[in-house]
């Protein structure tokens, strides 16, 4: 058997598992929300643009609608866990200590959970109304 041979790894005992038997769902979720929030941003900046300047009646009935505030909602959920898989990814590259790590990736979970609970809660009170 040559040094060649012996260096590689199974297929068998790889099977998308990384180093830290994670494999690439992280790597793709990152990337799929990506892309969602892309399209989903181009719909909030036309949004505001369009509701630049109407009247607070035209934007609570445009709010309203399912047809803006679903979208809404997607970018909210779309946003967190891409916010949230980034500063995973930063924190297990440049936190070295093991409590702190563990402590800020915790931390990191629980900020994106309140962002993204008070964001959709006001969507939702603008949506279903005071």
């Amino acid at each position: 058997m040559s040094t060649k041979d012996t260096m590689r790894t199974p297929l068998k005992n790889v099977r998308r598992l990384g180093s830290a038997k994670e494999g690439a769902d992280h790597f793709w979720m990152q990337r799929l929300t990506a892309i969602a929030n892309l399209f989903l941003a181009v719909f909030l900046v036309w949004l505001v643009v369009a509701l630049a300047g109407a009247p607070h009646a035209t934007v609570k009935a445009a709010l309203a609608s399912p047809l803006v505030s679903l979208p809404l909602l997607l970018l909210i959920v779309s946003a967190m866990i891409h916010m949230r898989l980034g500063m995973q990814t930063i924190i297990e590259d440049y936190v070295h200590g093991e409590g702190a790590k563990l402590a800020l990736l915790v931390l990191n979970t629980f900020f994106a959970v309140v962002v993204g609970a008070a964001s959709a809660f006001a969507v939702l009170r603008l949506t279903i109304g005071a």
